[in-house]
């Protein structure tokens, strides 16, 4: 834009330098040029505004979200095997406690909360939220989702994706109580089994519907790149053309006057 408009200026200089050195009124031919480059200049801004427009959903509305859903994903899978780790290891099981309620805090953050007041503190303070989307009591990638809600379905498959987070956090709850139990064969099992109502078939559950919430930004950020690209490849010529015009037509009003001096 700042080329453009010095372009501008420097034919406009040129329309002056001719009057006043050549006496002539007005250089029709470098005015067109000036119209020319004025067109291009329009374009250039339009091209400008309409990738900006663009880039601004597929960076902010989606990737964004792309980020922190896909950081989520990872922090799952660690958290998940964690868990696996606290029942497999028992001489580390404080360690992988901490981990285990780390990553859960990284997901969906909770001041000052413990394993056993995360669940009852998750269900409070969602409640809060599910009366007022504006009241995220919580930190973490799903505050960073649910702070970026912008496409159609997202809200819906966000709210999913941290209610079956919210299961799979008392399915831990579970196999922490039965191995205090000393029910350690059934704790392995409800935390390594598929079958309905496991701890592995609700992560499943959160994943799928992590990867739905996902996919509607990353469709989204597609459509927004390709959208900026068609905008660019549609007015770029039209511009480039405008100044190749300005150019010929500057050259062509600029030889007559040369031609005064042989």
């Amino acid at each position: 834009m700042a080329l453009g408009i010095l372009l501008l200026a420097v034919l406009g200089v040129l329309q002056w330098y001719l009057a006043c050195r050549f006496r002539r009124i007005l250089n029709p031919v470098v005015l067109a040029a000036t119209v020319c480059t004025l067109l291009a200049v329009i374009l250039g801004a339009q091209m400008l505004s309409a990738s900006a427009e663009d880039l601004r959903g597929a960076r902010r509305d989606a990737f964004d979200s792309v980020v922190a859903l896909s950081r989520a994903r990872a922090i799952a899978y660690d958290a998940n095997a964690d868990e696996s780790r606290y029942l497999l290891d028992p001489t580390r099981r404080d360690q992988y406690a901490r981990s285990f309620l780390a990553k859960s805090q990284q997901l969906y953050g909770l001041k000052g909360a413990t394993l056993s007041t995360y669940d009852s503190e998750v269900a409070t303070t969602w409640q809060a939220y599910d009366s007022d989307h504006h009241d995220l009591r919580f930190t973490g990638e799903f505050r960073r989702e649910l702070d970026n809600i912008t496409f159609p379905g997202e809200r819906t498959a966000a709210e999913k994706t941290v209610e079956t987070y919210a299961v799979y956090q008392r399915d831990d709850r579970t196999i922490r109580a039965l191995l205090a139990a000393g029910k350690e064969r059934e704790a392995v099992e409800f935390c390594m089994d598929w079958t309905a109502g496991t701890s592995n078939a609700h992560f499943a559950a959160w994943m799928t519907a992590l990867d739905k919430v996902t996919d509607i930004n990353r469709a989204h950020f597609t459509a927004s790149v390709r959208a900026g690209r068609s905008t660019v490849s549609d007015l770029l010529p039209w511009a480039g053309g405008l100044l190749l015009a300005a150019l010929l037509l500057t050259a062509l009003g600029l030889r007559p006057r040369l031609a005064e001096f042989r």
